[in-house]
């Protein structure tokens, strides 16, 4: 049965209150006990499950073979982007890099009788740069909130359309695909500095 609510008329500066309480205090008693009711309600009150959830991830992979310029211009492009939208941890990515075992090719300087032409010229002796034996791969993750999934799926559709990522083989990854999990745990155990060693110093 919910108890009777006080009368809050004024009497010499105090609550007139039922004859069921058979007391009357002043205001600030009377607000100091409802404060401690209601903290008391609060204390043995269950806790409250929380409304957020791990927001899900998409992503996408990218393979650029050997050309690592079109790999350090994929990044600078996301860089732009992450800047220019104020996407921070909303998209994130790491490059993985995979050698075919062979050798790197050692630059071999051109046989020529004359000798090395004088100026800022590049001389026709000097070695040509080897190519490179590693396999770039590019792992992109989207995570946006749930009140973000159209922004999210505008990149979803923008990224793979465009240069350079159009030719690197885009592949989309979302929860529920088969792969996602291991794309997961890869991406989580890739170098975390959204680039290698190797990029960093570009």
């Amino acid at each position: 049965m919910p108890l009777p609510q006080p009368d809050l008329r004024w009497s010499d500066r105090r609550f007139i209150l039922p004859s069921t309480f058979e007391v009357s205090l002043t205001p600030n008693e009377y607000l100091c006990r409802e404060l401690t009711h209601q903290v008391h309600r609060r204390l043995n009150t269950q806790p409250f499950t929380p409304q957020t959830k791990t927001m899900p991830h998409i992503y996408m992979q990218f393979d650029f073979g050997k050309d690592e310029e079109k790999a350090q211009l994929a990044r600078h492009k996301l860089e732009v982007w992450k800047q220019a939208f104020r996407l921070d941890k909303k998209l994130l990515y790491k490059f993985e890099r995979d050698t075919d075992g062979a050798p790197d090719a050692e630059p071999v300087a051109a046989k020529s009788e004359k000798p090395k032409a004088k100026g800022k010229g590049k001389s026709k002796d000097e070695p040509d740069t080897p190519a490179s034996n590693e396999t770039v791969k590019l792992l992109l993750r989207l995570g946006f909130s749930n009140h973000e999934k159209l922004s999210e799926q505008r990149w979803v559709d923008r990224i793979p359309t465009e240069e350079p990522f159009l030719a690197a083989s885009p592949k989309v990854l979302k929860p529920g695909d088969a792969h996602f999990d291991d794309t997961e745990k890869q991406f989580e155990e890739l170098n975390p500095g959204g680039w290698d060693q190797r990029d960093a110093r570009r």
